[in-house]
């Protein structure tokens, strides 16, 4: 069991295929303000690639990632 993060927007991006839930996650993060926390739950397994290398490169943390029967989640906050 995992702590549980809070987060003021949540995207729903299961189904979706890579680069879709890394697209719809940076356009729902540019609508939060800095150093809001945005959950996104996909089931694209290189979801975790691009999840991790757009936090650096975007200078966004990702605070948290959990895998549970083929749905990850991400806790991003915002830089």
């Amino acid at each position: 069991m995992t702590d549980v993060v809070e987060c003021d927007a949540e995207l729903d991006a299961t189904g979706l295929n890579c680069p879709l839930p890394l697209l719809k996650a940076k356009m729902e993060l540019n609508r939060l303000a800095s150093g809001a926390v945005l959950k996104v739950t996909a089931t694209d397994a290189g979801s975790q690639r691009d999840f991790r290398t757009f936090a650096k490169l975007a200078g966004h943390t990702l605070l948290q990632e959990q895998v549970e029967a083929g749905v990850y989640t991400y806790w991003l906050k915002k830089a």
